[in-house]
């Protein structure tokens, strides 16, 4: 092998083995943040589901209690790092656009809460037993 390759070589090597560490590192540093962020997450559910009232029993009830849930406040000094949000971009519709979409979503969801619920399906003598459990003849 030439001196000149061999060289080559070393230098490679070298700068492969010092980016390494900077690599472990800096993915280290990615988990880390990813875990705080997930526990900021889990915190923030945590709050809301507190702050959301008992679920009411009837409809009318549901539609006097039903209000936006507010997203909680952070400090000046809490940003997360990789958390930023992606921005909603505004459409370039026209008034009489903008109300006729409205009106076609507003009848979507009329025609959505007219449909009764679906029931869960009835059980068969396939589906009445558990994993261990043979089926009954019957």
């Amino acid at each position: 092998m030439k001196l000149k390759n061999l060289r080559k070589k070393i230098r490679r090597l070298e700068a492969r083995l010092q980016e390494g560490p900077r690599k472990l590192a800096k993915l280290k540093r990615k988990l880390e943040a990813a875990m705080a962020a997930d526990a900021a997450k889990a915190r923030r559910k945590l709050v809301v589901r507190a702050r959301q009232p008992a679920k009411p029993s009837t409809p009318a009830q549901e539609k006097r209690t039903r209000s936006k849930a507010k997203p909680a406040v952070k400090s000046a000094g809490a940003k997360e790092p990789g958390a930023a949000r992606k921005v909603k971009r505004k459409l370039n519709l026209s008034p009489e656009r903008r109300a006729q979409l409205s009106a076609a979503m507003k009848a979507r969801w009329t025609a959505k809460r007219a449909v009764p619920e679906a029931s869960p399906p009835s059980r068969t003598a396939k589906g009445d037993f558990t994993l261990g459990q043979t089926p009954q003849a019957q």
